[in-house]
């Protein structure tokens, strides 16, 4: 992390809560206070008795821990930020635009910190993530992005699996059916739904589930998530977003 994106990022951390502040401990930005009072006592793991009084020592000692802190936990930091209960004045956006400028290889997607999707691909992650009729799904979905974002031990591996593991999901919701296999659901689907899917993207989908299940795919032989590299459990990852879009989609067209 060079000094340019360290700087945008501490920019827009500060500027998200205009001139908050100044008002810290007055309670008349009590965003900034429940912020503050988070990042003491469930980031920087401090008692709450000692967050300091004066804003300007508080602000002192996150802006300390912000510069002085190795790569992983500046990304760590905006992550919680991130999570915070309020999208304060498009935070997620801002640090987007701001990795984006000075050419990071994270975005943020649903608060996680990825390692690089582009704009078209996030929204197909985050359209399945935020979708409520694909609760099994997104529970999937999240714990793939969170495999394969994983900074200190991730596990591409195992992000392929839940993967596919969201489109079965999907596919079991449409049909009602908790013991559906894909490759068999998708001619299900198409039967009792009257959709039609198109034959070389099923066979694809098809195929994608048989590399994740039969004795020498991802299920059942590949033991060293190593073996596994980044570029397929991102295409998974999207992949899988975007079929999953694409059978509620066309589900829904039957309502």
């Amino acid at each position: 992390m060079d000094e340019d994106l360290r700087n945008g990022l501490w920019n827009v951390f500060y500027s998200s809560f205009e001139d908050g502040w100044d008002e810290l401990f007055l309670y008349e930005d009590d965003n900034l206070l429940e912020m503050a009072r988070r990042l003491w006592k469930d980031f920087f793991k401090k008692t709450i008795d000692t967050l300091p009084e004066e804003v300007n020592r508080t602000r002192g000692k996150i802006k300390d821990y912000f510069f002085n802190a190795y790569w992983y936990e500046v990304y760590d930091f905006i992550e919680f930020v991130a999570n915070y209960s309020y999208n304060i004045n498009n935070f997620t956006g801002r640090c987007n635009d701001t990795l984006e400028r000075e050419v990071s290889g994270y975005r943020l997607v649903e608060g996680v910190l990825t390692p690089i999707i582009d704009g078209v691909e996030i929204e197909e992650v985050e359209q399945a993530i935020n979708s409520n009729r694909v609760q099994y799904a997104k529970v999937h979905l999240k714990n793939a992005l969170g495999l394969l974002s994983d900074r200190n031990n991730p596990d591409y591996r195992n992000s392929i699996k839940e993967s596919i593991s969201a489109v079965e999901a999907v596919a079991r919701l449409i049909l009602n059916d908790t013991n559906a296999e894909l490759g068999k659901a998708l001619s299900k689907i198409e039967r009792e739904y009257d959709l039609e899917i198109h034959g070389a993207l099923k066979d694809g989908f098809r195929s994608i589930y048989g590399y994740t299940s039969d004795s020498g795919g991802i299920r059942h032989a590949m033991t060293d998530s190593s073996n596994v590299p980044f570029e397929d459990a991102k295409f998974m990852l999207v992949a899988c977003s975007a079929f999953v879009n694409y059978l509620v989609s066309k589900a829904e067209l039957t309502d």
